[in-house]
Protein backbone atom coordinates (compact mmCIF):
# COMPACT_ATOMS: atom_id res chain seq x y z
CA UNK A 1 0.00 0.00 0.00
CA UNK A 2 1.37 3.16 -1.44
CA UNK A 3 1.87 5.95 0.84
CA UNK A 4 -1.03 8.71 1.47
CA UNK A 5 0.19 12.51 1.83
CA UNK A 6 -3.70 13.05 1.00
CA UNK A 7 -4.28 11.83 4.55
CA UNK A 8 -1.67 14.41 5.79
CA UNK A 9 -2.92 17.29 3.81
CA UNK A 10 -6.48 17.41 5.29
CA UNK A 11 -5.34 16.05 8.54
CA UNK A 12 -5.84 18.97 11.20
CA UNK A 13 -1.95 19.56 11.20
CA UNK A 14 -1.76 20.05 7.83
CA UNK A 15 -4.80 22.35 7.16
CA UNK A 16 -3.19 24.21 10.07
CA UNK A 17 -0.09 24.37 8.57
CA UNK A 18 -1.35 25.39 4.78
CA UNK A 19 -2.96 28.63 6.68
CA UNK A 20 -0.46 29.94 8.60
CA UNK A 21 2.05 29.53 5.43
CA UNK A 22 -0.32 31.22 3.48
CA UNK A 23 -1.40 33.72 5.85
CA UNK A 24 2.24 34.52 6.72
CA UNK A 25 4.29 34.20 3.42
CA UNK A 26 3.58 36.87 0.76
CA UNK A 27 2.61 35.84 -2.85
CA UNK A 28 5.77 36.30 -4.66
CA UNK A 29 7.61 33.74 -2.25
CA UNK A 30 3.99 32.05 -1.74
CA UNK A 31 3.67 30.96 -4.76
CA UNK A 32 7.21 29.61 -5.35
CA UNK A 33 6.78 27.76 -2.52
CA UNK A 34 3.56 26.59 -3.49
CA UNK A 35 4.84 25.37 -6.80
CA UNK A 36 8.42 23.52 -4.85
CA UNK A 37 5.93 21.21 -3.08
CA UNK A 38 3.85 20.44 -6.37
CA UNK A 39 7.09 19.63 -7.89
CA UNK A 40 8.21 17.03 -4.97
CA UNK A 41 4.78 15.79 -5.13
CA UNK A 42 4.69 15.14 -8.66
CA UNK A 43 7.77 13.48 -8.57
CA UNK A 44 6.49 10.81 -6.33
CA UNK A 45 4.33 8.18 -8.71
CA UNK A 46 3.44 6.10 -6.13
CA UNK A 47 2.02 8.08 -4.11
CA UNK A 48 -1.98 7.40 -4.19
CA UNK A 49 -3.09 10.82 -4.84
CA UNK A 50 -0.50 11.33 -7.68
CA UNK A 51 -1.69 7.55 -9.36
CA UNK A 52 -5.11 9.59 -9.21
CA UNK A 53 -4.55 12.68 -10.89
CA UNK A 54 -2.63 10.52 -13.68
CA UNK A 55 -5.63 8.36 -13.86
CA UNK A 56 -7.67 11.22 -14.11
CA UNK A 57 -6.14 12.98 -16.60
CA UNK A 58 -5.45 9.99 -18.51
CA UNK A 59 -8.95 9.56 -19.55
CA UNK A 60 -9.55 13.08 -19.80
CA UNK A 61 -6.70 13.52 -22.56
CA UNK A 62 -8.68 10.42 -24.41
CA UNK A 63 -6.93 7.84 -22.65
CA UNK A 64 -3.91 8.65 -25.86
CA UNK A 65 -1.23 10.82 -23.54
CA UNK A 66 2.09 8.94 -23.25
CA UNK A 67 4.39 8.84 -19.86
CA UNK A 68 5.79 11.97 -20.52
CA UNK A 69 2.55 13.75 -21.86
CA UNK A 70 0.82 12.40 -18.19
CA UNK A 71 4.31 13.78 -16.62
CA UNK A 72 3.87 17.08 -17.75
CA UNK A 73 -0.25 17.20 -17.55
CA UNK A 74 -0.20 16.23 -13.35
CA UNK A 75 2.95 18.52 -12.57
CA UNK A 76 0.67 21.24 -14.07
CA UNK A 77 -2.39 20.03 -12.70
CA UNK A 78 -0.21 20.05 -9.24
CA UNK A 79 0.98 23.22 -10.14
CA UNK A 80 -2.51 24.66 -10.32
CA UNK A 81 -4.11 23.30 -7.15
CA UNK A 82 -1.03 24.21 -4.94
CA UNK A 83 -1.45 27.75 -6.36
CA UNK A 84 -5.46 27.78 -5.90
CA UNK A 85 -4.68 26.32 -2.16
CA UNK A 86 -2.41 28.91 -1.53
CA UNK A 87 -4.19 31.78 -2.14
CA UNK A 88 -7.44 30.14 -0.78
CA UNK A 89 -5.26 30.49 2.87
CA UNK A 90 -4.26 33.93 1.93
CA UNK A 91 -7.48 35.68 0.85
CA UNK A 92 -10.05 33.51 2.87
CA UNK A 93 -10.52 37.05 4.92
CA UNK A 94 -9.75 39.47 2.47
CA UNK A 95 -12.75 39.91 0.57
CA UNK A 96 -11.57 42.85 -1.13
CA UNK A 97 -8.34 40.90 -2.63
CA UNK A 98 -10.62 38.08 -3.08
CA UNK A 99 -13.08 40.58 -5.34
CA UNK A 100 -10.24 41.37 -7.85
CA UNK A 101 -9.17 37.57 -8.00
CA UNK A 102 -13.18 37.22 -9.27
CA UNK A 103 -13.78 40.49 -11.04
CA UNK A 104 -17.48 41.91 -12.36
CA UNK A 105 -18.99 39.06 -14.14
CA UNK A 106 -21.70 40.12 -16.49
CA UNK A 107 -23.16 36.46 -17.19
CA UNK A 108 -22.42 35.04 -13.40
CA UNK A 109 -23.90 37.95 -12.07
CA UNK A 110 -26.91 37.73 -14.77
CA UNK A 111 -27.75 34.28 -14.55
CA UNK A 112 -27.99 34.85 -10.23
CA UNK A 113 -29.93 38.20 -10.80
CA UNK A 114 -32.60 35.76 -12.92
CA UNK A 115 -32.84 33.77 -10.03
CA UNK A 116 -33.80 36.12 -7.34
CA UNK A 117 -36.69 38.00 -9.97
CA UNK A 118 -38.23 35.10 -11.04
CA UNK A 119 -38.11 33.52 -7.64
CA UNK A 120 -37.77 29.81 -8.90
CA UNK A 121 -35.82 27.08 -7.42
CA UNK A 122 -32.88 25.69 -9.34
CA UNK A 123 -29.92 23.25 -8.18
CA UNK A 124 -26.54 24.58 -9.14
CA UNK A 125 -23.24 21.69 -8.85
CA UNK A 126 -19.49 22.76 -8.92
CA UNK A 127 -17.08 21.45 -10.35
CA UNK A 128 -13.40 20.98 -8.41
CA UNK A 129 -11.98 23.34 -11.44
CA UNK A 130 -9.96 26.49 -10.46
CA UNK A 131 -9.93 28.03 -7.19
CA UNK A 132 -13.23 25.94 -6.49
CA UNK A 133 -12.88 27.02 -2.11
CA UNK A 134 -12.93 30.76 -2.98
CA UNK A 135 -15.12 30.77 -5.86
CA UNK A 136 -17.58 29.26 -3.52
CA UNK A 137 -17.36 32.30 -0.81
CA UNK A 138 -17.58 34.35 -3.75
CA UNK A 139 -20.67 33.30 -4.73
CA UNK A 140 -21.91 33.66 -1.49
CA UNK A 141 -20.55 37.56 -0.88
CA UNK A 142 -21.42 38.79 -3.96
CA UNK A 143 -24.08 36.62 -6.23
CA UNK A 144 -26.38 35.20 -3.52
CA UNK A 145 -26.77 38.35 -1.51
CA UNK A 146 -30.30 38.51 -1.50
CA UNK A 147 -31.03 34.80 -2.23
CA UNK A 148 -32.07 31.95 0.30
CA UNK A 149 -29.50 29.63 -0.53
CA UNK A 150 -28.10 25.93 1.12
CA UNK A 151 -25.08 24.24 0.02
CA UNK A 152 -24.64 20.35 0.60
CA UNK A 153 -20.93 19.23 1.49
CA UNK A 154 -19.66 15.72 2.34
CA UNK A 155 -21.77 13.63 4.40
CA UNK A 156 -19.40 12.97 7.24
CA UNK A 157 -17.29 15.96 8.05
CA UNK A 158 -16.47 15.42 11.27
CA UNK A 159 -13.10 14.13 11.68
CA UNK A 160 -9.78 16.15 11.20
CA UNK A 161 -8.78 18.94 8.47
CA UNK A 162 -12.65 18.37 7.06
CA UNK A 163 -14.17 19.50 10.06
CA UNK A 164 -11.26 22.35 9.97
CA UNK A 165 -12.11 23.36 6.48
CA UNK A 166 -15.75 22.74 6.78
CA UNK A 167 -16.22 25.62 9.86
CA UNK A 168 -13.78 27.53 8.05
CA UNK A 169 -16.61 27.45 5.57
CA UNK A 170 -19.55 28.32 7.44
CA UNK A 171 -17.50 31.18 9.01
CA UNK A 172 -18.12 33.61 5.34
CA UNK A 173 -21.74 33.22 5.86
CA UNK A 174 -22.72 30.07 3.93
CA UNK A 175 -25.23 27.92 5.09
CA UNK A 176 -23.47 24.27 5.11
CA UNK A 177 -25.11 20.91 5.58
CA UNK A 178 -23.92 17.57 5.13
CA UNK A 179 -25.86 15.60 2.62
CA UNK A 180 -28.00 13.05 4.66
CA UNK A 181 -31.54 11.53 4.02
CA UNK A 182 -32.89 14.65 6.13
CA UNK A 183 -31.34 17.21 4.25
CA UNK A 184 -31.73 16.32 0.93
CA UNK A 185 -35.64 16.17 2.11
CA UNK A 186 -35.27 19.83 3.52
CA UNK A 187 -33.52 20.70 0.27
CA UNK A 188 -35.99 19.73 -1.56
CA UNK A 189 -38.43 21.75 0.04
CA UNK A 190 -36.36 24.76 -0.11
CA UNK A 191 -35.89 24.17 -3.93
CA UNK A 192 -39.79 23.94 -3.82
CA UNK A 193 -40.07 27.84 -2.28
CA UNK A 194 -37.92 28.84 -5.22
CA UNK A 195 -34.29 28.63 -3.47
CA UNK A 196 -31.06 27.93 -4.45
CA UNK A 197 -29.10 24.13 -3.46
CA UNK A 198 -25.88 24.08 -4.37
CA UNK A 199 -23.30 20.82 -4.36
CA UNK A 200 -20.37 18.97 -5.15
CA UNK A 201 -20.50 17.08 -8.61
CA UNK A 202 -17.35 14.99 -9.54
CA UNK A 203 -15.82 13.77 -6.28
CA UNK A 204 -16.44 9.73 -6.91
CA UNK A 205 -17.75 7.97 -3.72
CA UNK A 206 -17.50 4.62 -2.78
CA UNK A 207 -20.15 1.64 -3.79
CA UNK A 208 -22.51 4.12 -5.05
CA UNK A 209 -24.85 2.37 -6.93
CA UNK A 210 -25.36 4.57 -9.84
CA UNK A 211 -22.48 4.56 -12.43
CA UNK A 212 -23.30 7.20 -14.98
CA UNK A 213 -20.90 7.68 -17.72
CA UNK A 214 -18.31 10.08 -17.51
CA UNK A 215 -15.71 11.17 -20.43
CA UNK A 216 -17.05 7.84 -21.63
CA UNK A 217 -16.39 5.27 -18.87
CA UNK A 218 -18.73 4.57 -15.62
CA UNK A 219 -18.08 6.58 -12.86
CA UNK A 220 -19.35 6.33 -9.12
CA UNK A 221 -20.28 9.98 -8.95
CA UNK A 222 -23.07 11.92 -6.88
CA UNK A 223 -26.73 11.45 -7.95
CA UNK A 224 -28.03 13.15 -5.52
CA UNK A 225 -28.45 16.75 -7.57
CA UNK A 226 -30.52 14.37 -9.94
CA UNK A 227 -32.78 13.17 -7.22
CA UNK A 228 -33.36 16.64 -6.17
CA UNK A 229 -33.60 18.54 -9.44
CA UNK A 230 -36.47 15.75 -9.82
CA UNK A 231 -38.23 15.74 -6.81
CA UNK A 232 -38.58 19.35 -6.93
CA UNK A 233 -38.87 19.75 -10.92
CA UNK A 234 -36.32 22.34 -11.26
CA UNK A 235 -33.74 22.43 -13.47
CA UNK A 236 -29.66 21.51 -12.61
CA UNK A 237 -27.06 24.57 -13.60
CA UNK A 238 -23.03 24.00 -13.80
CA UNK A 239 -20.76 26.08 -12.54
CA UNK A 240 -17.33 26.29 -12.73
CA UNK A 241 -14.11 28.93 -12.41
CA UNK A 242 -11.45 28.92 -14.67
CA UNK A 243 -8.11 30.90 -14.12
CA UNK A 244 -6.85 33.37 -16.96
CA UNK A 245 -3.61 34.27 -17.81
CA UNK A 246 -3.70 37.12 -15.63
CA UNK A 247 -4.57 35.01 -12.60
CA UNK A 248 -8.06 36.57 -11.69
CA UNK A 249 -10.89 33.08 -12.19
CA UNK A 250 -13.67 33.72 -14.47
CA UNK A 251 -17.51 32.03 -13.59
CA UNK A 252 -19.04 30.05 -16.16
CA UNK A 253 -22.67 29.26 -16.02
CA UNK A 254 -23.97 26.43 -18.00
CA UNK A 255 -27.55 26.87 -19.54
CA UNK A 256 -30.37 25.15 -17.40
CA UNK A 257 -30.55 21.41 -17.86
CA UNK A 258 -34.05 20.39 -17.39
CA UNK A 259 -34.87 17.03 -15.80
CA UNK A 260 -36.32 14.30 -18.04
CA UNK A 261 -38.70 11.64 -17.25
CA UNK A 262 -38.47 7.98 -17.60
CA UNK A 263 -40.90 5.12 -16.47
CA UNK A 264 -37.73 3.04 -15.32
CA UNK A 265 -36.24 5.24 -12.19
CA UNK A 266 -32.70 3.80 -12.52
CA UNK A 267 -32.45 4.94 -16.13
CA UNK A 268 -33.93 7.99 -15.43
CA UNK A 269 -31.38 8.81 -13.00
CA UNK A 270 -28.74 7.94 -15.40
CA UNK A 271 -30.02 9.83 -18.36
CA UNK A 272 -30.30 12.92 -16.39
CA UNK A 273 -26.99 12.47 -14.59
CA UNK A 274 -24.81 12.16 -18.27
CA UNK A 275 -26.81 14.75 -19.30
CA UNK A 276 -25.19 17.11 -16.90
CA UNK A 277 -22.24 15.49 -16.94
CA UNK A 278 -21.79 16.36 -20.71
CA UNK A 279 -21.64 19.73 -19.76
CA UNK A 280 -19.22 19.12 -16.84
CA UNK A 281 -16.64 17.29 -19.62
CA UNK A 282 -16.87 20.45 -21.94
CA UNK A 283 -16.30 22.40 -18.88
CA UNK A 284 -13.86 20.30 -18.06
CA UNK A 285 -11.94 20.36 -21.54
CA UNK A 286 -11.38 24.05 -21.46
CA UNK A 287 -8.66 24.08 -18.65
CA UNK A 288 -8.15 20.12 -17.96
CA UNK A 289 -5.25 20.98 -15.88
CA UNK A 290 -7.28 23.29 -13.66
CA UNK A 291 -9.54 20.20 -12.79
CA UNK A 292 -7.80 19.33 -9.38
CA UNK A 293 -9.57 15.17 -8.11
CA UNK A 294 -7.22 13.84 -5.93
CA UNK A 295 -9.47 10.88 -6.05
CA UNK A 296 -9.41 8.42 -8.76
CA UNK A 297 -12.84 8.88 -10.48
CA UNK A 298 -11.81 5.70 -12.45
CA UNK A 299 -10.00 3.57 -10.15
CA UNK A 300 -10.54 0.44 -12.65
CA UNK A 301 -8.07 1.35 -15.36
CA UNK A 302 -5.34 2.43 -13.24
CA UNK A 303 -3.83 -0.16 -14.31
CA UNK A 304 -3.77 1.06 -17.66
CA UNK A 305 -1.88 4.37 -17.43
CA UNK A 306 1.34 4.84 -19.09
Amino acid sequence: MGFDPQAIINSRLGIGLALFLGRSVPPIAGYRLAYFVADRIASRKNWRMVKAYRVNQWVVGGEKLSSQELDQAVQETLHNTAHSIYELYHYVHKPAAVARLFPFNPLGRQFFERQADNKEGAVVVGLHIGNFDLALQTLQSVYLQGLCSMVLTLPDVSEGGYRWQYEMRKSTGMEIVPTTPATLRQAAERLRAGEIVLTGLDRPIQAEKYRPRFFGRPASLPVHHIYLALKARVPVFVVATMMQADGTYHFQVSEPITMISHPNRGMEIIMNAEAVLRVAEDFIRQAPQQWSMPFPVWPEVMDQVP
